[in-house]
């Protein structure tokens, strides 16, 4: 797909992942008046009417807009992270079919896979069992979004692909202690033991799962190539293929950030999943690989948050 002159509907443009898509989408040639992006305040993807209203005169729709957050806020949000998300998705490409949309990109996510998934994460492996049971319902209705991309592009002929992110981190993310990933949660206690001379800090879960993380602005490459060059109804991984233990990301995350006190488990915490890692050999069909290490992003997320937290709520 030639982006050139496309109009473009990027939900949840002004969010996280969001402004680094819309980035790289301007890099590639789109001119920012040709990207509509519905503001959450203003247009509720949850309603049907604001779905329609949004897509009409479209030629590309990237869903990226989603209920989301860590362990914390899926446990207290079961509910409300299946509904939003099932309800949005649903509406969006409903009506994206119904106006003649030319293509529409899904955004999964990797809690969509089984809880024992075999390592490395392979896309045929989506349907081997029930994701881990803290994201489950976030998990299941984002997995329900692939199943209509599929009917849809069976039944109507509409160009709907689906891309799987592995965690994502970088500058921007929400540092909120209560609702965060791991990655800016851990940043945010280190950087605020170290101001305030704390020698421990307290980390969820025994440090024994592993994760594997890709740089917000390589995920935001891979939309955009996938956007131009990816047509095809089976789901794409998105991510670095490398693993790591929670407790070797907290000892990372704790000497970059100048943290070197003590670490506290709080194994009554949950763990989550016990391994995540993605096979990304699909991607590179259409050329997609991850750029930045993980030790230059982390650097760079936390050189942000310091410049930055002082703005936060």
């Amino acid at each position: 797909m030639d982006l050139k002159d496309k109009k473009i509907l990027l939900t949840g443009g002004d969010g996280f992942l969001g402004k680094f898509v819309q980035r790289e989408l301007m890099a590639s040639g789109v001119r920012g008046k040709d990207i509509r992006i519905p503001h959450h305040l203003d247009n509720d993807l949850r309603i049907w009417n604001n779905c329609e209203e949004a897509v009409v005169g479209m030629d590309l729709v990237v869903h990226l807009a989603a209920s989301v957050g860590g362990i914390g806020f899926n446990q207290r949000n079961p509910g409300v992270l299946f509904y939003d998300n099932m309800i949005m998705g649903a509406h969006l490409m409903e009506a994206a079919r119904r106006h003649g949309v030319e293509k529409f990109i899904q955004i999964g996510t990797v809690c969509a896979y089984p809880k024992f998934t075999p390592v490395p994460f392979k896309e045929d492996n989506l349907w081997d069992g029930y994701p881990e049971e803290t994201n489950a319902p976030y998990g299941v209705a984002k997995k329900a979004l692939l199943v209509q991309a599929q009917a849809y592009r069976e039944q109507y002929g509409l160009n709907a692909i689906y891309l799987l992110p592995v965690n994502l981190y970088g500058p921007g993310d929400n540092f909120d202690l209560e609702d965060s990933h791991v990655i800016p949660a851990l940043i945010r206690k280190c950087v605020e033991a170290v101001d305030s001379g704390s020698d421990t800090i307290t980390v969820w879960g025994t440090g024994e799962p592993t994760r594997e993380f890709l740089y917000v602005e390589d995920c935001a490459r891979g939309i955009v190539l996938a956007a131009r060059g990816y047509d095809e109804p089976e789901p794409v991984n998105l991510g670095s293929g490398e693993e790591i233990s929670i407790r070797d990301l907290v000892t990372l995350i704790a000497q970059i950030a100048g943290f070197d006190g003590n670490i506290r488990w709080d194994s009554t915490r949950p763990d989550g999943q016990p391994r995540r890692c993605l096979d990304t050999q699909r991607a590179k069909e259409f050329g997609f690989k991850a750029e930045v290490s993980f030790e230059a992003g982390l650097a760079r997320t936390i050189h942000w948050y310091k410049e930055n937290r002082d703005e936060m709520p």
